[in-house]
């Protein structure tokens, strides 16, 4: 596979590579890839990188959880 750079590739490539990756977004599931397709809008119009629009999406991710809760070790003598 080539560069997916924005100046190397044709909107028609972008469009391909968004979908390639994503998978069938017009399958049986809750909206959840109509959602992941339009988060990338922007690569494919030329506007951001790919890189640039996963960096901003992990930035604002928030689980919910602040980490693992640590317990005994479940092994009882």
């Amino acid at each position: 596979m080539g560069s997916i750079l924005i100046k190397d590739t044709t909107r028609e490539e972008r469009e391909q590579i968004v979908a390639e990756s994503i998978g069938n977004i017009s399958g049986s599931c809750d909206g959840c890839m109509s959602g992941l397709a339009d988060m990338y809008q922007d690569y494919i119009d030329g506007k951001k990188e790919i890189r640039e629009i996963n960096m901003e999406f992990r930035a604002h991710y928030e689980s919910g959880v602040d980490g693992p809760e640590k317990s005994d070790c479940g092994y009882k003598r």
